[in-house]
């Protein structure tokens, strides 16, 4: 290395397939959503080769991407500063997050509040044959809850060093995780009314949905943590990864709390 080369404290990647590969993965998956929903370019409807090949690639972007990252933790490349601005990126993604879900919340709010201008004349429609909050809605709000105290558990453990007790609680954290999705799936099979037909059931099914899928990929996010942390991962010191899990799964949780208060409870008819 040269006397003259300039020696700071900010990490300058490498050259790396993964963004233009996840980007055009991104691509054929959406592009393939859409062919599989309605048909396009002489590709019949039902047809999920494109899609499917899409979440391949972006599966297969994941994986080759979070290695690297990790490769740079363990060779010193995330410095303080580093470390600093990947928070700040967390924090930012959480909040874009935030933006997307409030305008679901929005255009929900907005129908409830402008039914009689829209012809509906009440909120939710006639006909609509709403979910009880108290069954299965309900359930799932203590779930999330639970999970909330599990990870913030596993997180303090973790901090302490008990890397036993750590492991336990991101193992029920994931469990949680993954019977709320369940719940969810018969919530949905039992639905008295579909997405289409009304905008009740459109704003319903978008919200409450997208949170579905953020408990998915939430799940998944501390699923990879768990096995880091069974493969000896993290230290007291530095475990930003298990840090921004918990941050995106409280964030889930607040999301879960409003969707419960307002579209199942104070809208609900």
């Amino acid at each position: 290395m040269s006397n003259h080369a300039v020696k700071h404290d900010y990490h300058l990647v490498n050259p790396s397939p993964w963004p233009i590969v996840g980007a055009v993965s991104a691509f054929f998956l959406t592009f393939g959503g859409v062919v599989y929903m309605t048909g396009l370019f002489g590709i019949p409807e039902g047809s999920p080769w494109l899609m499917l090949l899409g979440l391949v690639g972006l599966l297969v972007t994941m994986y080759g991407w979070w290695v690297e990252v990790l490769r740079e933790g363990r060779a010193g490349d995330h410095t303080p500063v580093v470390q600093l601005g990947m928070r700040y990126g967390m924090v930012l993604f959480i909040m874009s997050e935030v933006m997307f879900f409030a305008a679901w919340f929005w255009l929900f709010f907005e129908g409830a509040m402008f039914s009689d201008i829209r012809g509906a004349g009440v909120w939710p429609p006639e006909g609509i044959e709403t979910f009880n909050p108290w069954h299965l809605p309900l359930a799932n709000t203590l779930i999330l809850l639970l999970s909330g105290t599990t990870v913030t558990w596993a997180h303090h453990a973790l901090q302490h060093g008990d890397r036993k007790a750590a492991k336990i609680g991101l193992l029920l954290t994931v469990i949680l995780g993954m019977m709320f999705t369940t719940l969810q799936v018969i919530e949905y099979m039992e639905a008295g009314f579909a997405f289409s037909g009304s905008l009740y059931g459109a704003t319903f099914f978008m919200a409450t949905g997208f949170h579905g899928a953020h408990v998915i990929i939430g799940t998944v996010f501390l699923a990879i943590c768990l096995f880091r942390l069974m493969a000896g991962g993290f230290t007291p010191q530095k475990h930003f990864g298990f840090e921004a899990a918990a941050w995106y799964w409280h964030f889930v949780d607040v999301v879960w709390l409003f969707l419960f208060t307002f579209v199942y409870v104070v809208y609900a008819g």
